[in-house]
């Protein structure tokens, strides 16, 4: 069993749709550290701690439960009392705590002391209304006015900033004390037997400009959320994976359970669908780039969720040119927010539009979920979106008129880069400096080229061929400007992309491994591009790296500069698997696997370090990396299709296989695998080298062939 590596060590998170809980392990909240109770983007508890007699407790242990609820359980220090010493470890206090919209918590006290005990239990509870962003940065600005009101044991706060309005009421229920207020503290006065037990019950509700979000009545009696029901539901209707190796079907499972902890509720002309937030703790929002990619991974598992992500987009699709959100008509969303620096506009997230891949992604998964799902009436109603976006990529997209997909931003607050790899050092030259945009990445060319093919089937569909025609004629003239202008002969490489000068950035990274997946690359080139993507500088046993190790700002711990990205190291993989290269995306899969294997419950980071792997080490987390995190948690199911070789054509009622088991998983079974409406199950085994595999189950009309 190997070692396990923490991530964000000492925090324990747990969420409920979009409010979430960030404390230290003790329970406790610190306002000078990145923690408290948010709902909606706003920290409504910024300070917590439990005392007795003003006495810290000590801790024994705590840990999640759920995603939504976690255990806390202490013990006392030696405390003065009224009736003299109280010696150590004389109590068991336990704190639960559940997120359900607002948030429930529990704290019952067990005398194990030969005597009767008397002491006071203090609650310091405090509320600063911070912006999420200014709490992440550590820099908090007030600006508003907070009011208190204790009144019939309920304790008020409200912070009002114009029209931006939070509040948050604490109330104690099932008490068996009554609790009083004063200085800033709850206080209960607390008298326990002899092995009996004192309890109360405190309600956390949370409003926000006229909403209310009470919290689920509980008391220590396991119950259910909405979210939660929801995830039930999708865990019953995602497809299942067996296997006798456990653990990567642990990996497997975890990564469902993730996937449905991080859903937010979609609404449609009275329909309800669901798609992934981008993460937690602080990624609890609608994002376009994430939700579409871990849709993506997720196709062959539960296609219904690409359905949720492409309806909530299409509804916040720009409409008007607004430079402060670097909004086009046509393009998809970066980032919602419901902030207090959005709501007063001094950032620019209602929604913010700075993502030069959303929209051409958006296309490509609208094609590929009516793969899986062969729903016309979806595809008609994403029409609309469709023309819009395919219009934003040429009038927008390329707006300079190269023939290229470009970013730069117009906004003061927007960001500098505006791919996945978003931070603002991420794109560097191969001496090291950083590229200015705008700039033209090549995987984004890809994307365009893979968008337009699949838009040409989508006007197939509808029967429009010369519409087809056409953009099969553009993607053909991509493919050739491109290879002419992106290929680097000397390296064996595409360079990362094109500066604002139309000169080659001549950085090896590994965005170009996107290129396999999109299907841009000369199958004569694809050799080349694969051996250099393994090779040390870049390969580190765990993972391909964001940037090579040969490049002077590289740094395995830093966020895209060297670090190992597993949503990254999925759609390589699924790439080196489209061109055949079977053992190089089973490569990257044990990769992967081995690093799972460390992580807490097989849980995937967001990213972990891009040092070397040895016998003698393990992977180095990230500082501060969300998880659960969509397309990590996607990682896992997405390098199981690729294993699996899964491609779908719903519409022709067929499924293809092109199993290539890796010698760590010898064997696996799916069940429950929906393919339009008809759902299969499959066996794959490995003899020898060869993998085989059998239909075990079938209902419905579906031809399953290699």
């Amino acid at each position: 069993m190997p070692t396990k590596v923490i991530v964000n060590s000492g925090l324990i998170t747990i969420n409920d749709g979009s409010s979430f809980l960030v404390t230290a392990s003790d329970g406790s909240i610190d306002d000078n550290q990145a923690q408290g109770f948010f709902v909606r983007d706003t920290r409504l508890i910024s300070y917590y701690e439990i005392s007795l007699n003003r006495y810290p407790l000590s801790l024994l242990a705590s840990s999640n439960i759920t995603h939504h609820s976690a255990l806390y359980q202490f013990t006392n220090p030696q405390l003065t009392t009224v009736k003299g010493i109280l010696p150590d470890g004389s109590l068991l206090v336990t704190i639960r705590r559940d997120i359900v919209g607002g948030m429930h918590e529990d704290i019952d006290i067990t005398n194990y002391h030969l005597e009767p005990v008397e002491f006071q239990l203090m609650l310091a509870i405090r509320s600063d209304f911070a912006d999420i962003f200014e709490v992440k940065a550590k820099n908090i600005v007030t600006r508003g006015e907070t009011a208190t009101i204790w009144k019939d044991g309920i304790l008020s706060t409200e912070y009002r900033n114009g029209s931006f309005l939070r509040g948050i009421e604490t109330e104690t229920v099932c008490t068996i004390s009554t609790a009083r207020y004063a200085n800033g503290r709850l206080m209960f006065d607390v008298a326990i037997a002899p092995n009996e037990t004192w309890h109360t019950c405190i309600n956390f509700t949370a409003k926000a400009n006229g909403h209310v979000l009470k919290p689920q009545q509980t008391c220590t009696v396991s119950h259910s959320t909405k979210a939660g029901n929801i995830r039930d539901e999708f865990l019953t209707h995602a497809t299942k994976l067996r296997s006798s190796n456990a653990e990567i079907q642990g990996f497997y499972q975890q990564a469902l359970i993730d996937m449905g902890a991080l859903r937010i509720e979609v609404n449609d002309n009275g329909q309800q669908f669901w798609m992934p937030a981008a993460g937690i703790p602080w990624f609890v929002a609608v994002f376009g780039r994430d939700a579409i990619i871990a849709s993506l991974q997720t196709m062959a598992v539960y296609h219904d969720f690409a359905r949720g992500t492409l309806i909530r987009l299409a509804q916040l699709q720009a409409t008007e040119i607004d430079d402060w959100r670097d909004a086009q008509p046509g393009k998809m969303l970066h980032e919602l927010r419901q902030d207090e620096l959005t709501k007063i506009k001094q950032l620019p997230y209602y929604p913010y539009y700075g993502t030069v891949d959303t929209t051409i992604l958006w296309i490509v998964t609208l094609a590929e979920t009516y793969s899986w799902n062969a729903d016309s009436s979806m595809l008609d109603e994403c029409r609309a979106p469709l023309e819009k976006a395919l219009t934003w990529i040429d009038k927008y997209g390329d707006f300079d008129g190269d023939g290229f997909v470009e970013y730069l931003t117009r906004s003061s607050k927007g960001l500098d880069n505006q791919g996945w790899k978003d931070s603002g050092d991420s794109m560097v030259y191969p001496n090291g400096q950083l590229v200015e945009p705008p700039i033209a990445l090549c995987e984004v060319q890809g994307y365009v080229y893979d968008a337009w093919l699949k838009a040409a089937l989508i006007y197939d569909v509808w029967g429009e061929k010369e519409r087809s025609q056409k953009l099969r004629q553009k993607a053909e003239a991509l493919y050739q400007r491109f290879n002419d202008s992106f290929w680097m002969e000397s390296a064996g490489f595409y360079c990362l992309g094109l500066d604002k000068n139309k000169q080659q950035i001549q950085s090896i990274a590994s965005n170009p491994g996107h290129l396999l997946w999109s299907g841009i690359v000369p199958q004569e080139r694809a050799q080349k591009l694969v051996e250099r993507l393994f090779q040390p500088d870049m390969w580190c046993g765990w993972g391909v790296r964001t940037l090579s190790a040969q490049n002077p700002a590289y740094n395995p711990i830093s966020y895209q500069r060297g670090s190992v990205w597993p949503h990254d190291n999925s759609i390589i993989a699924a790439g080196l698997k489209k061109y055949g290269y079977h053992a190089e995306a089973n490569r990257i899969a044990e990769g992967i696997f081995a690093a799972a294997s460390y992580f807490q419950a097989g849980r995937m980071p967001e990213l972990f370090a891009g040092i070397e792997r040895q016998d003698n080490n393990f992977p180095v987390p990230y500082p501060d990396a969300n998880i659960p995190q969509a397309w990590a948690a996607g990682s896992i199911l997405l390098l199981m299709r690729t294993i699996l070789g899964l491609e779908a054509d719903a519409p022709q009622r067929h499924l293809k296989v092109q199993p290539s088991l890796p010698e760590c998983l010898p064997d696996l079974e799916l069940t429950n695998l929906s393919v339009g409406d008809a759902t299969v199950a499959l066996r794959f085994w490995r003899e020898g080298k060869q993998t085989l595999w059998e239909i075990t189950d079938k209902i419905g009309e579906l031809q399953v062939s290699g």
